[in-house]
């Protein structure tokens, strides 16, 4: 669900040394479509110690962004403390389809309108499967009142798009300066 119309889509560049030379790139608005509709993602970011991290999550498009949540006792929410960038991952495990890659960096969502719209967001995606609501500066869980979730915004700089039927194509969408 997207709430704001973007200044302007980014152009996708195909990148011939992975794709079939009859391949043409793919429009954004196909690869935006697969993030809004996926229903899981996998969000990679990264430790202190420098190893990856690698979990499925749940996630929603607002505004022309994923946005993702995260509990405060979580190793996410200490990796994303410590270092925004991250890469978020959804698509499809055969071998036709397409696979979207975005490599952002995480910026936590603390206004309050913002918030709302994600929470109504996340509650129609997922039909009240997360039940949040808005806190102080953050989510929490309806019936846990003490909690504490963690939004976060990714902020892409570049997007891939693995297109497996034929014709192959990897796409790239820049986001710097979009």
């Amino acid at each position: 669900m997207s709430t704001m119309t973007p200044v302007r889509d980014p152009i996708g560049k195909i990148d011939p040394a992975f794709s079939d030379p009859a391949a043409s790139p793919t429009p954004w608005w196909e690869a935006r479509q697969l993030l809004e509709s996926a229903q899981i993602y996998w969000l990679s970011t990264v430790r202190s110690d420098g190893r990856p991290h690698v979990t499925p999550m749940a996630g929603v498009w607002v505004d022309d962004a994923m946005h993702v949540t995260t509990g405060d006792d979580e190793q996410r929410r200490r990796n994303l403390a410590a270092n925004a960038h991250c890469v978020l991952t959804t698509g499809c495990s055969g071998m036709t389809g397409t696979d979207v890659v975005v490599e952002a960096d995480a910026e936590e969502v603390i206004d309050l309108g913002r918030l709302q719209v994600v929470v109504e967001a996340i509650a129609s995606k997922y039909r009240n499967t997360f039940p949040y609501e808005v806190g102080d500066g953050h989510l929490k869980m309806k019936d846990r009142k003490d909690s504490v979730v963690r939004c976060y915004r990714l902020r892409a700089h570049k997007v891939f798009g693995f297109k497996k039927d034929d014709p192959v194509a990897q796409t790239r969408w820049d986001f710097e300066g979009a």
